[in-house]
């Protein structure tokens, strides 16, 4: 599904080069659910932007679906963008003054999807994170839970190939995050593959592995021994 090689990137500080990444590897499998780590300024975020073809490497592969992704140009990338990888954000990132449904609808817009199919995929998408009977309603109308999974399912209405998520719970409460973190776990269930970013370890562990990186590369990548399973009733059940 996901193969990076040697993958470089290098940002312009006055008169220095700052290296960020430093030949990061990694290969994510069709249905796997990764999480990443390390602390600030290990490289983990800009790596991310890379994945969600955001910003370019200076050197190395990059191929997602079996399209090598940094030999494209700005007008295919955002076709990628678009069609092949769905994001979740921590901020949730929704329009205030549109409704779940419109909010879930905008992707499809950008892909030239018929008004009738637009409306039909996002109800689904609603419907399967359990926000069926809240569609018309607008943000402001919502739990921060709730507009957690309108963005899950503005994420997921163009079927992407991967999911994105960037700290999808950090500013959610400890009960809210549990709702959605079981959430993510029904669509890995269901073949989804996600790659997530967390500081938390408890979140971290939902995951099938966890890739931490430090400095710029990636020192650690392992299963999860023990992992967190979350329920809609907020039982938590390690395994």
């Amino acid at each position: 599904m996901l193969q990076v090689e040697g993958l470089t990137k290098s940002y312009k500080t006055g008169d220095s080069t700052l290296p960020i990444l430093k030949g990061v590897s990694l290969l994510v499998e069709q249905g796997e659910f990764v999480a990443i780590m390390g602390p600030s300024g290990s490289g983990k975020s800009t790596f991310m932007n890379m994945l969600g073809c955001l910003d370019r490497p200076d050197t190395g592969s990059y191929i997602l679906d079996g399209i090598e992704v940094s030999s494209l140009n700005d007008k295919q990338l955002a076709y990628v963008r678009n069609q092949k990888i769905g994001f979740v954000f921590q901020s949730f990132n929704l329009l205030a003054r549109s409704t779940s449904l419109h909010n879930v609808e905008l992707p499809m817009m950008y892909a030239n999807v018929s008004r009738s199919e637009r409306r039909n995929r996002a109800t689904e998408a609603l419907k399967r994170v359990g926000l069926g009977e809240r569609m018309h309603h607008k943000p402001t109308q919502l739990s921060g839970g709730q507009k957690q999974r309108v963005a899950i399912a503005r994420a997921l209405v163009n079927r992407p190939a991967i999911l994105l998520a960037d700290e999808p719970t950090g500013n959610l409460d400890s009960r809210s995050g549990v709702e959605i973190m079981s959430i993510f776990q029904e669509l890995h269930a269901q073949g989804v593959t996600i790659i997530l970013v967390t500081h938390e370890m408890d979140i971290a562990q939902h995951a099938e592995r966890i890739v931490t990186f430090k400095d710029g590369i990636i020192i650690r990548d392992e299963r999860v021994e023990e992992r967190v399973f979350s329920t809609p009733n907020d039982e938590v059940i390690v395994t």
